[in-house]
């Protein structure tokens, strides 16, 4: 198998089935490639992963090194530290004037845990839960891999490529789903879900009694247009966010969910036994992260500089055609008048122009060979830099 591709079969059983049915994770295999180009001497300009550039707030930096200093680093509850869990109600208060009760707060090892929580709580072997595609691939990996079935919803342009609840009853038709996903603003196509059509969601999840999961890691980095929790209108879903994007906080993994009272136990013993606790050093630095207000509004207001430059150069290199990009801080580019092999058109990229970018079979296995996901989590300059390099490169 060759760099940046699925895997067209099963391979040799030296490991269970389970895992053979989880794809790698393209973005993570450009960006180990890209990590080789540089150990090698090359420059490269990192377009592949959703990861901030820059560091933590300094508040966050400063509560961690005061408890480095204490000396000790514990465990805490399961269901993370109380103080933390009472901040990120009061976050739900004051941002989207929605009253959240502590208790309903789960702190988890980054996002992943809460995916990896919330899927264990709410179903048995064998659902089936709606996904969005194009969309996060670990979405399906970890279905997958928890023995579960993720059920591809088809997003179109017309729609802006977010979830309608006409799509999502037309899939349930086909066989009866158990679980529905989305996720505002959206990875890859940086797509916000409308109030109104997020709303309308909600109610096709109740009305066909399934399960709701709103990923909201990217609420706090949109470019002019509102974002909305879903427990606005859907006060039993299950709301999943972190640290890491808004905040830059990728590596000290650590994430939160907001879930239905009659959820707490269950998730509350599966995190005890799978993950004890979020790191207890993360959790003290998440604490002051919602006081950086300043330092979080630059970094937010410095990717939207990112993305004026790219959406005015990508047309201009043959790159006009994408998906919209309310948020979040990803292009999905239509390469198809380019090449139709973006696995190829990202490994040429990489190796003859030094940038690294993800092909879209990471997140739409049916149409991603014709898309390319640029991210502008970098600095300005590195954007800049990237449009000259594919200026050369695609001449």
């Amino acid at each position: 198998m060759t760099a940046f591709s699925r895997p067209d079969a099963v391979i040799a059983r030296a490991h269970s089935l389970r895992a053979a049915r989880v794809a790698p994770f393209l973005a993570m295999d450009v960006m180990s490639a890209a990590t080789a180009k540089e150990r090698s001497g090359s420059h490269v300009i990192h377009m592949e992963v959703g990861q901030p550039s820059g560091p933590a707030p300094r508040a966050v930096i400063a509560a961690a090194r005061h408890a480095l200093d204490g000396g000790r680093l514990p465990y805490t509850e399961a269901l993370g530290l109380a103080a933390l869990r009472e901040r990120i109600a009061r976050h739900y208060r004051e941002t989207y004037g929605v009253t959240v009760a502590p208790e309903r707060v789960v702190v988890t090892t980054g996002s992943s845990a809460g995916f990896v929580l919330a899927f264990l709580s709410l179903f048995d072997a064998g659902a089936r839960v709606a996904v969005p595609e194009p969309g996060y691939p670990a979405y399906r990996s970890i279905l997958n891999a928890l023995d579960l079935v993720p059920v591809p919803l088809r997003l179109h342009a017309e729609d802006r490529f977010a979830p309608t609840g006409e799509g999502v009853r037309a899939l349930h038709a086909t066989g009866p789903l158990c679980g529905l996903l989305v996720m505002s603003p959206a990875n890859p196509s940086g797509t916000v879900i409308a109030p109104d059509r997020l709303a309308d969601l909600a109610r096709t999840a109740r009305e066909l009694g399934i399960s709701f999961i709103s990923d909201e890691i990217y609420h706090g980095l949109a470019y002019g247009v509102p974002t909305d929790t879903a427990l606005r209108t859907a006060p039993d879903a299950v709301i999943i966010n972190s640290f890491s994007k808004t905040w830059s906080m990728t590596g000290w993994r650590v994430g939160w969910m907001v879930v239905p009272e009659a959820l707490v136990r269950p998730i509350e013993r599966l995190a005890q036994n799978l993950y004890i606790s979020a790191p207890y050093l993360s959790q003290v630095a998440a604490l002051a992260a919602f006081d950086a207000v300043e330092e979080v509004e630059a970094t937010r207001a410095g990717y939207g500089a990112n993305r004026e430059i790219l959406l005015d150069a990508f047309p201009r290199l043959g790159l006009g055609r994408m998906h919209p990009a309310d948020g979040a801080f990803y292009l999905y580019a239509d390469v198809s008048a380019l090449t139709d092999d973006a696995a190829a058109f990202c490994r040429r990229m990489l190796d003859e122009a030094g940038v690294a970018a993800t092909p879209g079979l990471d997140f739409d296995p049916v149409e991603g060979g014709h898309h390319v996901r640029f991210s502008f989590a970098g600095s300005a300059e590195d954007c800049g830099e990237a449009v000259a390099r594919l200026r050369v490169w695609l001449a």
